[in-house]
């Protein structure tokens, strides 16, 4: 098989921006759908008279299975490649929806969407960027960016079809057809994904730039134990918890947030795919930027942004406002999202780069689990999400220190 020596010279199209779509395609579905449980939170309260801290426990221990696969998902793209992965977990998280047709229980309810829908989103995020990443050297940012827009998009139309779909014909029948719709495209797209470049004969695109870029800064391949041994690793391990921690608490609590201030179903729904849609343009917009002043900058700016926004929604209780703070909370971790990956891999090479992300997300999931149930418990104690948003926006607030003190290099602890 003829290599290469660049995608720019080869007589046909570079594979890796197909890579890059089908990625989308897969990142949408994922997200999209489980982003919608926000919608089927107050259904299910309803129904069965639960708490909210426990039927929000269900989300949390998805987000922790979903965080400990993660970790062996990355590690399997390392050895067999992206496309078994996918393929494996698309119809891990279809089974789930389905089977959340069929809840009764809280039991069912943990092990159907905490446990099965969770162990199916293990391999949304790690075996995904963790392929861009190695197809990618140049434009590496961009493309992470254009492929996490996935996960806005998803959660920009995801709720609004699934309201829709669940006051058409109930939260049950709903979870049928999200199963189903999940199951057909993510086993399509799958069959697409390759691991790397030298799979289709091509090399990384920018590969020759990067290799004199990652010289110049003097950066070695490390494996997880190695990373594992330095002070970046841990922080960024904090940077991404703290994200982790307040993307999920208001994701799926922003619209009985919003419903307890009185505004429609629909209308709160649409806050949260407001969140979605302002997060794709941070990701594409900071992704880009990205490739110009730093992955580490534009988490700085990112949790700026997430940080005032909790702070301004604290005294709101007006539509407009809350419209706002979705609008720049959204765009604020978009941003931060499109940074995730190419920080590893800045820090820590690609030898690796599927596990160590791997351990990276799961802090973003630890934070996700721990996020909706404080928020939720908070509610229950409270009355009200007023401390919810304070305690978030304090958690924003450490993720900037956290970057702010990041240092470029590899230093041990």
């Amino acid at each position: 098989m003829k290599i290469v020596d660049s995608p720019e010279n080869k007589s046909g199209f570079f594979y890796g921006y197909l890579i890059v779509g089908v990625a989308f395609v897969i990142m949408f579905v994922f997200w999209g759908s489980f982003y919608a449980f926000g919608v089927f939170f107050n259904p299910i309260l309803k129904e069965f008279g639960w708490t909210r801290a426990m039927t929000a426990g269900a989300f949390s221990l998805c987000s922790i299975t979903q965080g400990l696969l993660g970790i062996a998902m990355g590690g399997l793209t390392d050895k067999f490649g992206p496309r078994v992965v996918m393929t494996f977990c698309g119809l891990l998280l279809g089974l789930g929806y389905l089977l959340m047709s069929q809840v009764s229980v809280i039991g069912e309810l943990y092990f159907f969407y905490g446990v099965i829908v969770g162990a199916g989103m293990g391999g949304s995020f790690t075996p995904l960027m963790s392929t861009i990443a190695r197809w990618f050297t140049g434009r590496r940012s961009t493309m992470t960016g254009i492929v996490a827009a996935g996960t806005g998009i998803g959660a920009l139309i995801g709720p609004i079809i699934v309201s829709r779909l669940v006051s058409t014909y109930g939260w049950r029948i709903s979870y049928v057809i999200l199963g189903g719709f999940v199951l057909a495209v993510v086993l399509l797209c799958a069959q697409f994904i390759r691991r790397d470049p030298a799979q289709k004969g091509q090399v990384a695109y920018g590969d020759d730039a990067e290799k004199k870029k990652v010289r110049k800064q003097d950066i070695r391949e490390l494996s997880l134990r190695e990373a594992a041994c330095t002070t970046q690793f841990w922080i960024v391990f904090g940077m991404i918890l703290s994200l982790g921690f307040c993307v999920f608490a208001i994701m799926v609590h922003i619209v009985a947030h919003a419903v307890e201030l009185g505004i429609s179903t629909t209308r709160a729904a649409n806050i949260l795919a407001t969140i979605g849609g302002a997060s794709v343009v941070g990701k594409v917009l900071m992704g880009n930027a990205a490739d110009r002043i730093g992955s580490r900058q534009t988490f700085i700016i990112g949790f700026i942004l997430m940080t005032a926004a909790l702070f301004m929604v604290l005294p709101a209780r007006g539509e407009g406002v809350l419209y706002l703070f979705a609008a720049v909370f959204g765009f604020a971790f978009g941003g931060c999202v499109s940074s995730e990956s190419p920080i590893v891999a800045e820090l820590f090479g690609l030898t690796s780069h599927g596990l160590i992300l791997g351990v990276i997300a799961l802090s973003f999931l630890l934070g996700g689990a721990v996020g909706p149930l404080l928020f939720g418990y908070i509610f229950d104690v409270t009355g009200s999400y007023r401390w919810g948003f304070l305690v978030c926006a304090v958690i924003s607030f450490v993720g900037l220190i956290l970057t702010s003190i990041l240092k470029r290099g590899q230093v041990p602890i």
